[in-house]
């Protein structure tokens, strides 16, 4: 398994389960035997639902672990199958297939292992008009889908507290829904101490779950 994928995964189910107050290690050990697979990737999918379903006080993790399994392919698997396979039928299918995984996490992943590799700090404006490219004509869904994160970039400037009350607006039916606290938040502050992250549960809605990906996105960046 990439490193930076281990370490947002540990981190992350780490600080779900001490919220939640439940037990994580052999969740744990259960996902990492999924995710370290020498399957094809449909196969790796299948056996990380399994771990989700055998263990449903984690159900809420199901799909940013389906987005830290994606970009496991793209920086392990990948370098193990023919050159054009992103480009292959094959590809094209498991694409279709999971149209309705995951979250906007992966943009997320996408962008920050772009930043590593091109050696730069990850900056909030960057991500919105040179990764997403939002405000180019043919990017419009990207757009509507950060509309309210555009509007409100001056929040990486502010606090915790400012930038939950604003991610507390978005609604259920947002892709951003329960992202938005943690993703500004990550743009606001990058390398949280733990006084940090105690001060941005303390104004997170859902506490565990805000957290938890926080937590994972501040360690897929290390």
């Amino acid at each position: 398994m990439d490193n930076k994928v281990k370490n947002a995964l540990e981190a992350g189910i780490a600080s779900y389960a001490s919220i939640e107050n439940i037990e994580s290690a052999e969740f744990l050990a259960a996902l990492n035997e999924a995710f370290e697979l020498e399957s094809p990737f449909m196969a790796k999918v299948a056996a990380m639902d399994v771990v989700f379903d055998d263990y449903q006080s984690f159900e809420e993790l199901r799909e940013l672990s389906f987005d830290l399994l994606m970009i496991n392919f793209f920086a392990e698997d990948v370098q193990k199958l023919e050159e054009d396979y992103l480009d292959s039928p094959e590809w094209e299918q498991i694409e279709e297939d999971t149209l309705d995984r995951g979250t906007e996490l992966l943009n997320v992943f996408l962008y920050l292992k772009e930043c590593a590799d091109d050696e730069i700090e990850a900056d909030l404006d960057d991500y919105l008009k040179e990764f997403l490219l939002v405000e180019e004509d043919e990017f419009q869904d990207e757009h509507r889908i950060y509309e309210k994160v555009i509007a409100n970039q001056i929040l990486v400037e502010s606090d915790y507290s400012e930038i939950a009350k604003v991610g507390k607006t978005v609604g259920p039916m947002d892709e951003l829904y329960e992202l938005f606290n943690p993703m500004l938040s990550f743009f606001y502050e990058q390398n949280p101490t733990s006084a940090q992250f105690e001060e941005f549960t303390s104004n997170a809605a859902n506490k565990a779950y805000e957290t938890a990906v926080y937590h994972v996105i501040v360690n897929f960046n290390k």
